[in-house]
Order: C-alpha cells, then sequence, then structure tokens
C-alpha cells in the first residue's frame, strides 16, 4: 500500500487506539496532512501489523508494546534511534453489560472468578500473553482455565466479544477495553499480579518523511498529549 504526499499514516497497537484518535485533530494541525490510521490493532497472520511493515507497507510512526517495538528494531523495520517511550498500561476484566459484577480484588477472588466463567477472551496482544503463558499457571489453575479460553483475533476487541454475550469475562489492555459499548464492570488485575506494559512509538523505515515523524514522537511525548493519553486510560511517561 502506498501513501501520498499529503497524507501522514500511523499504525498504532488497539492499547494506544483511544489517545492516538482523540489527538488526530493536533497531529492534522502539526503534520499540515491528513493522517491516516493505517492500524488499530497488532493483529494475527497475513494482515498483522507485523507482516504489514515487513511488506514495505508505508507508513510514518509505529506505536506497539516496547518487547515487540524492539523487536522490530532489530528486523530493520524501525529506526533504532526513534525509539521513545510514551504510555503505560495495565489490564482489566469485563463482563457484559447487566451482568453481576466479578469479584477480582485479589489472587482469591480471581482464581474463584476464573474456576467459576464458562468462557474467557483474550487478545493476541500482550495481556493476552500474560494471561495464557504466566497468569494461570501462577494461580495453579492453567489445566482447569485454558481449555475455556478464546483467542480474539482478526483486530477484533475483546470486548466486543463479551458485549454480544458470546464469553462469559474478557481480559485486555484497559484502554481497549474503556471505549466498547456494551461491557461493565471494567476492573485491573488486583496489584499483586497486575502486569504493566510499556507503549513506545518509533519512525518506520519506509516513513517518506522521518524528519516529519520526529516531530510527532516529540508531541506524542510532550505534555501537550497527557490529556488525551490519561483519559483513554494510560499513563503517560516521561512528561
Amino acid at each position: 500500500m502506498t501513501a501520498t504526499s499529503n497524507e501522514f499514516r500511523v499504525m498504532t497497537s488497539g492499547a494506544f487506539t483511544a489517545a492516538h484518535l482523540a489527538l488526530m485533530p493536533q497531529l492534522e494541525r502539526l503534520t499540515k496532512k491528513t493522517v491516516i490510521t493505517a492500524s488499530t490493532s497488532v493483529g494475527t497472520g497475513e494482515n498483522s501489523l507485523a507482516n504489514r511493515l515487513k511488506r514495505g507497507e508505508v507508513v510514518d510512526i509505529v506505536i506497539v508494546a516496547d518487547d515487540l517495538l524492539r523487536q522490530f528494531i532489530g528486523e530493520g523495520l524501525l529506526l533504532a534511534d526513534s525509539r521513545t517511550p510514551i504510555a503505560s498500561s495495565v489490564i482489566g476484566m469485563a463482563v457484559r453489560a447487566g451482568a453481576p459484577k466479578p469479584d477480582i480484588s485479589s489472587p482469591d477472588a480471581l482464581r474463584r472468578t476464573l474456576l467459576e466463567a464458562k468462557s474467557i477472551g483474550y487478545s493476541a496482544s500482550v495481556s493476552g500473553q500474560y494471561l495464557t503463558t504466566e497468569l494461570v499457571q501462577r494461580l495453579g489453575i492453567a489445566d482447569q482455565v485454558l481449555p475455556k479460553c478464546r483467542h480474539v483475533g482478526g483486530g477484533e476487541r475483546v470486548g466486543a466479544v463479551v458485549a454480544r454475550g458470546e464469553l462469559d469475562i474478557g481480559f485486555q489492555q484497559m484502554s481497549e477495553l474503556l471505549p466498547v459499548p456494551g461491557i461493565a464492570h471494567i476492573t485491573p488485575l488486583p496489584p499483586e499480579l497486575q502486569k504493566t506494559s510499556v507503549f513506545s512509538v518509533g519512525v518506520a523505515a519506509s516513513s517518506p518523511d522521518a524528519v516529519l515523524a520526529r516531530a510527532v514522537i516529540g508531541f506524542l511525548a510532550s505534555s501537550a498529549a497527557t490529556a488525551a493519553i490519561t483519559h483513554s486510560g494510560l499513563e503517560p511517561i516521561g512528561v
């Protein structure tokens, strides 16, 4: 996919999507271009953000979990000296609107809730990886819980599937759950079991204007972006 000279293209994982969309008017004033949101999910398969970058899709900046961003740098997909942490995110759980509020206030309460749930949703991002490869193991219930877990892919939000009643509970970054209609009781994991993830931004190797891309990164890391980032359910970094 090519870009035109009057476009500024952004790829972002779901965690930063709400903040990005809120900041788009300011980004368009800064760049004097139309901001194109090329991706709002890391995704999976051929249309994943990673595969689109590897195919040489033109994009200016990429916003993903810091570990993934470092991987992209190592693969030559992003400029190493452009990496800038901009926000941190925690994992939350939600149920369908109208359902009783589950108790996940402590490790024991979370364990009971997971055991009682008939179906559990998770994403392909860091929250899903944590749930399936670390959290349920730490709680000692992997054998009972993993068989009833469902991976939600294709860029769809876990909360949307919960809202349709297809899953009892769902886990994702708080900033990805908060904007979804039809879900309720969006609650962070208990502190003892919480995983905080850093999300960073970098200039894509395919950017037609790396200087402008760096200016946008400077804006995203400044106090001018703080309100939108905080409102989305993320914690700004370095402001």
